[in-house]
């Protein structure tokens, strides 16, 4: 593997940090998530991404893709399950130009 490569998947896009927390906790809550279930799914990415390594990251996204599929298409939850795909989806289409070549997607 490339100088660098192995933690190329760190620097691939902010949007998982930004969106996924909420749209997770929406999709194990069933509709609108209390705060401190937001908080725990932030808690958990901030873990995966400072302690964890790109094995656990795409075991999280395979998760994620996992419950978004289960999940109903309307209401809130629907939301949040267009927009757990849409990040994925969007993280692994990105992963194509790392270093080290794909990753492995999620799926």
């Amino acid at each position: 593997m490339a100088r660098g490569a192995r933690h190329a998947w760190l620097s691939i896009t902010p949007e998982p940090e930004r969106e996924l927390p909420y749209a997770l906790a929406t999709l194990r809550a069933g509709g609108p998530p209390e705060a401190a279930a937001v908080d725990a799914e932030l808690a958990r990415m901030e873990r995966l991404i400072t302690r964890g390594g790109r094995r656990a990251w795409l075991a999280y996204l395979r998760e994620a893709r996992e419950l978004a599929e289960r999940a109903p298409g309307t209401g809130a939850p629907g939301e949040a399950r267009a927009v757990v795909l849409d990040v994925i989806d969007n993280h692994d289409q990105l992963t194509l130009g790392l270093p080290s070549g794909r990753l492995g997607g999620p799926r």
